[in-house]
């Protein structure tokens, strides 16, 4: 909880999602009246719900947002991250992984160990992070996470195939928990119109099950490497949710 400078407040947030989708969730809730007012804002590639009351006792304040909150959290499900003012994607992850006694190591293309970095730059990562792996070439990939030849030459280096490949051979090689991986195509060049700049696909392994996911990202070559690295944090907190939770 928040202290505003008209009461108190509490914030969801969001990464990945749109505005429009994220209203569309809370339909029913943004359409309340009460003394907890619920509505939604975005803060760069985030959308934050915000439930805030101009009640001044902070006990009232908690007492009037409780029950908007629980109604929140049932509608998001796992879309929100986190609902502490300061912590960031990577923080929440770190704190999961920890939670629940687990290791992970990242297999990365295109962002070239901006997954690790984030991880990294928490307090306390070295508990659930021994290492992680850079597999810029198709070289690299074959021979660090055991892709196969065949998939990279039917599928190309960006695809689910070799995404899903990626995300199983890191967990393997690392004796990890579980593994994220990403490849995908940040620019300027190298897209085709079957294969455009932005296109990337992230993975998670954990417990011997992989989740792919396609993504399109805008912006610059940094933008959308900075987009991916968040995205695969997102995946990985949600399957350590669906998986332990």
């Amino acid at each position: 909880m928040i202290k505003t400078e008209k009461g108190y407040a509490q914030i969801f947030k969001i990464f990945g999602k749109s505005e429009t989708e994220i209203k569309e969730n809370l339909k029913e809730i943004l359409k309340q009246g009460g003394a907890a007012l619920v509505y939604t804002r975005r803060r760069g590639k985030e959308v934050h719900v915000v439930v805030e009351t101009e009640e001044q006792d902070e006990e009232n304040a908690k007492n009037l947002m409780k029950p908007v909150a629980k109604e929140i959290k049932k509608s998001l499900g796992t879309m929100y991250y986190s609902n502490r003012e300061n912590e960031t994607m990577e923080e929440a992850v770190v704190r999961l992984l920890d939670k629940y006694g687990l290791t992970v190591t990242t297999a990365e293309s295109c962002t070239g160990g901006m997954v690790a970095a984030k991880i990294v730059n928490v307090p306390g990562a070295s508990d659930v992070f021994n290492e992680g792996f850079i597999t810029y070439s198709n070289k690299a990939k074959r021979k660090v996470l055991d892709v196969s030849k065949a998939t990279l030459k039917k599928y190309g280096a960006v695809s689910e195939e070799t995404a899903r490949e990626m995300a199983l051979g890191g967990v393997l090689t690392a004796d990890a928990d579980a593994c994220v991986a990403v490849t995908g195509i940040a620019g300027p060049d190298g897209g085709t119109p079957e294969k455009p700049v932005g296109l990337v696909y992230i993975s998670c392994c954990i417990k011997d099950e992989v989740t792919v996911e396609e993504c399109h990202f805008h912006g610059t070559r940094a933008e959308i490497r900075e987009q991916a690295a968040t995205a695969a944090l997102d995946l990985l907190r949600r399957a350590i949710i669906k998986n332990y939770r």
